[in-house]
């Protein structure tokens, strides 16, 4: 590690088992103060569809609470499934949030439905044809944000003028690419989807175009942490992210399951081996084996910011790892100045 490296979360208000959405927004609200206390940079919601366990359905309404109850933290998408928005409104939405909370807005976009086939074509018919627009739709996004828009037929108030940041999200290829072209700083989905991670912030940096948004790369990377007081407490927290993973899997819509003993027997091998692929980008141990772990990660992934989602069943056990985790990355940038 040669620079300081900044820490944010990523919340997808996962619903727990026996919860509900109403529970859930209050304990996002909760996970965002003390993140906004600690010191985290960034707090992102995500667009999903069609999942009875995750409440973060209309990421913009749920963006705008938060930033309500927050005071310093950036508030943003982590992200807004682009295909399945006019651009248009997603400026004028973003504009509105950005006007509301001055210099404390994101938006991260991404390209996939965040759903099912037959969701994506309930939120939008021709939605097929629009992930092919991505490239297109960012440019008119970005252009409806711009001051130069102000002779345009169509324009987009409040957002006019107004430098809400804008990320390009991804987990392949295609998205370093546009990030690259663009010369957009660039999210990785890599506390699910890890396994091209390197190779993509690699091709991002080297064929990065400077723009009048970025003059150089700008890398983050997503993954889970399960932090606890010891190495053993945070290995069984951690049996609830597998099974949240072994649930996708399996197509099984249940809440966010409690710790179990043992994973051996809920799930066969070769279960194991797609849920181990998925979640190859998870981090588990106490302040000290964080500490060791992380750095080896962000030395080898050179990245700018570390991205943080940490699927926990217990609520004050998800604020203490929270916790451990700033304290673990705040060691690391100790570390850098002595």
């Amino acid at each position: 590690m040669k620079n300081s490296i900044s820490v944010s979360l990523l919340d997808l208000a996962i619903i727990t088992q026996d919860s509900n959405a109403k529970e859930t927004f209050q304990k996002t609200k909760d996970i965002a103060q003390l993140a906004d206390t600690l010191g985290y940079k960034r707090f992102w919601l995500a667009e999903h569809h069609n999942m009875a366990h995750v409440a973060s359905t209309a990421t913009v309404v749920l963006i705008g609470y938060v930033a309500s109850q927050t005071k310093n933290i950036r508030v943003g998408s982590g992200g807004i499934m682009l295909p399945n928005h006019s651009p248009l409104v997603v400026a004028e939405q973003f504009g509105t949030l950005e006007t509301l909370y001055p210099n404390r807005i994101d938006l991260g976009l991404g390209r996939a439905p965040g759903t099912d086939q037959p969701t994506a074509e309930a939120i939008r018919k021709d939605f097929f044809e629009q992930a092919q627009r991505f490239p297109q739709n960012v440019s008119k996004l970005q252009e409806y944000f711009s001051s130069e828009n102000e002779t345009g037929k169509v324009r987009a108030f409040p957002a006019e003028g107004l430098k809400v940041p804008i990320w390009i999200l991804g987990s392949s290829m295609d998205s370093a690419a546009l990030a690259a072209a663009y010369g957009l700083p660039y999210a990785f989905a890599g506390h699910f989807a890890p396994k091209l991670m390197i190779q993509a912030f690699e091709f991002y940096r080297e064929n990065f175009q400077p723009s009048e948004y970025l003059d150089k790369p700008k890398t983050m990377a997503c993954v889970n942490i399960i932090a606890a007081d010891t190495n053993e407490e945070a290995e069984l927290l951690s049996t609830s992210l597998y099974q949240m993973f072994l649930n996708l899997i399996r197509n099984d819509r249940k809440g966010l399951q409690p710790p179990v003993p043992s994973l051996d027997d809920i799930m066969n091998e070769q279960e194991r081996f797609h849920v181990n692929q998925m979640t190859a980008g998870t981090f588990t141990g106490n302040k000290e084996q964080l500490i060791t772990d992380l750095k080896k990660f962000i030395d080898y992934a050179r990245i700018d910011e570390l991205m943080v989602t940490s699927p926990i069943f217990n609520h004050q056990a998800k604020l203490k790892s929270i916790q451990i985790t700033k304290e673990a990355i705040d060691n690391l940038n100790e570390s850098i100045h002595i």
